[in-house]
């Protein structure tokens, strides 16, 4: 599968952003999707995943409980991060990534495929 991250942009803090990661090659509902995000010299972490299962289920980064939703539109391939009420250390390059089993979905390593990151800026 491929993975092409858009819609990161400069935001005022208290702003909000819609991150879309559409997908090429295979249906985004075979895989475990996730955002993670990597701020200038941290580690990537973990923001989100949505799991493939029927019923839809969801888990967040603390930091993002509250304010990111993300979601999963089957029929555009695509998978979404809504990010609303940012703060400036929301400030990073965001990626969507793609596991195809349901192991260590917090971290990079349980995922398969990548897409190229897009950058959010949160200015204060």
């Amino acid at each position: 599968v491929q993975l092409q991250a858009s819609g990161g942009g400069l935001v005022q803090a208290g702003g909000s952003l819609r991150l879309s990661c559409a997908a090429s090659g295979r249906t985004v509902s075979n895989y475990n999707m996730g955002w993670f995000r990597q701020a200038p010299g941290e580690e990537r972490e973990f923001v989100a995943v949505i799991e493939r299962t029927d019923i839809i289920t969801t888990n967040y980064q603390q930091s993002a409980k509250g304010r990111f939703t993300i979601s999963r539109d089957n029929a555009k391939n695509t998978v979404y991060l809504q990010m609303n009420s940012l703060k400036p250390e929301d400030t990073a390059v965001y990626y969507c990534a793609a596991a195809s089993t349901g192991v260590k979905l917090s971290v990079a390593g349980g995922y398969d495929y990548w897409g190229q990151g897009t950058l959010v800026t949160v200015s204060s």
